[in-house]
């Protein structure tokens, strides 16, 4: 039986680069923001590293966690996306990109991208959408979402603001400009 000891008893090949995420659909519209923050630890790295990937004009991509593994994530996604573009001359639909991404995540179940991700975006139909996700691809359609390191403070703000499941008096949906304010 082998123990082992030392600094690399404790070895990880992940790292949480920190960064939230959220997105808030409407009848009409949808919008997504993410902090530009990329830590290590209790340090800053930058303040100017983006979360967000724009897949086509009605959707994008948010994707907090570990900053290598968003960019290997984002990078497979555009090399599928421009393959479905070429080989259709159309853009992908939102709809379409939100299962594109469920199957790549489901794809490395094994061994997982660290990143918590939210696909936002209108519809078809002009209705917003939010799609969120867990590490290995399974993911929901929703109103609003929030991940990452944030989601324990901002998840119970948007469900008191934006969710109605547990008010007995129900809310009228929020005008884009009443969610901008918000968000």
């Amino acid at each position: 039986e082998w123990h082992i000891q030392g600094p690399m008893s404790s070895f990880s090949p992940y790292q949480d680069n920190g960064g939230t995420a959220l997105a808030v659909a409407g009848k009409d519209y949808c919008i997504v923001a993410a902090d530009t923050r990329l830590s290590l630890g209790y340090s800053i790295q930058t303040r100017s590293s983006t979360k967000l990937m724009k897949i086509s004009d009605r959707t994008v991509l948010a994707s907090p966690g570990m900053q290598a593994d968003a960019c290997t994530l984002r990078k497979a996604l555009r090399t599928r996306t421009v393959i479905y573009e070429q080989e259709n001359n159309a853009p992908m639909t939102t709809l379409m990109f939100a299962q594109l991404l469920s199957n790549t995540l489901y794809h490395k179940r094994f061994f997982p991208y660290y990143t918590f991700n939210i696909v936002a975006g209108v519809d078809d139909d002009g209705v917003g959408c939010v799609f969120s996700y867990d590490a290995i691809g399974s993911g929901e359609r929703l109103t609003h979402a929030c991940q990452g390191s944030g989601q324990g403070l901002i998840q119970p703000l948007l469900d008191n603001q934006l969710g109605t499941e547990n008010q007995q008096v129900g809310k009228e949906p929020l005008s884009l400009e009443e969610a901008l304010a918000l968000v």
